[in-house]
């Protein structure tokens, strides 16, 4: 494990992006399963690597640090991404998470390696804390590829262009069903995370460098969980309102809301860290 560096599954999961491309032209059994074979192994040296991580620092992942964490929520995108390829050979998904994915990557290596020394204390906390955000912003990053599905079977279905060989998209009608579900699922724990997060804050008055309240990266997150609950109540309210009106509201919030966490972490934690 000590050999896996970051552009062993950063370089697979490139070559998987390509291979989804040429997936556009012509659909070939062949070409699905080298590009699952390319996705698996990026998969399996992801993991590897996050494990050496968390061994050498005896921490999980989660914890490590700044840099870690968003590895793990690429980890999970890509898992997801693997589940669905698996369950639908020709769903196109790997065209709109990919590049999410490869941009992760990319910006973790940007970002903090450095452990917080707050761990030591609550270690628990952190960790609850650490989980509920990660699996809630895979959900927004699901909800803002099913949104970006949405829209470009719309377009397709307008345009009458469906009959297109090798682009595979869902109904609208499903797409939006699991948009409305992506929203849902995520909002709860990012809301759980934000929470446990205001209590982490409580407790890390014990260690030497306390959580502040008016730390950029605090005050984003909390923007960010407003702006999800202001669109949680608007899509409430505008059930009934057109698949694409939502899709699009989704595809700009949770957008947004991705831009500005990465964003924040990149100005407030970022440096330069070499890959190995």
């Amino acid at each position: 494990m000590a050999n896996v560096s970051v552009f062993c599954f950063l370089a697979s999961y490139v070559v998987t992006f390509a291979l989804e491309l040429t997936r556009l032209m012509r659909r070939s059994p062949v070409k699905r399963f080298i590009m699952l074979g390319f996705a698996s192994a990026g998969f399996l040296a992801h993991t590897f690597y996050l494990l050496y991580r968390g061994l050498e620092r005896d921490l999980p992942p989660l914890l490590s640090s700044t840099q870690d964490w968003v590895l793990v929520l690429a980890w999970l995108a890509t898992l997801f991404y693997l589940f669905v390829s698996t369950l639908d050979r020709d769903l196109a998904i790997g065209l709109f998470l990919l590049p999410l994915v490869l941009l992760l990557i990319v910006a973790a290596n940007f970002l903090s390696a450095q452990t917080m020394p707050l761990v030591g204390v609550v270690r628990s906390w952190a960790m609850l804390h650490a989980s509920l955000l990660v699996l809630g912003i895979t959900g927004v990053i699901v909800g803002f590829v099913l949104s970006m599905m949405y829209l470009v079977q719309h377009r397709r279905l307008k345009s009458k262009q469906t009959s297109s060989t090798g682009l595979k998209l869902p109904s609208l009608a499903k797409l939006a069903r699991w948009n409305w579900w992506a929203v849902m699922i995520s909002f709860p724990l990012l809301t759980l995370g934000m929470g446990t997060g205001v209590w982490l804050g409580f407790l890390s008055r014990k260690v030497p460098e306390p959580i502040s309240y008016s730390d950029p990266v605090v005050i984003v997150n909390s923007v960010g969980w407003l702006m999800m609950a202001a669109f949680l109540i608007w899509l409430s309210m505008k059930r009934n309102s057109a698949g694409k009106h939502v899709a699009s509201m989704t595809t700009w919030a949770f957008g947004f809301l991705l831009l500005t966490l990465i964003g924040t972490q990149l100005l407030v934690n970022g440096g330069f860290e070499s890959w190995h």
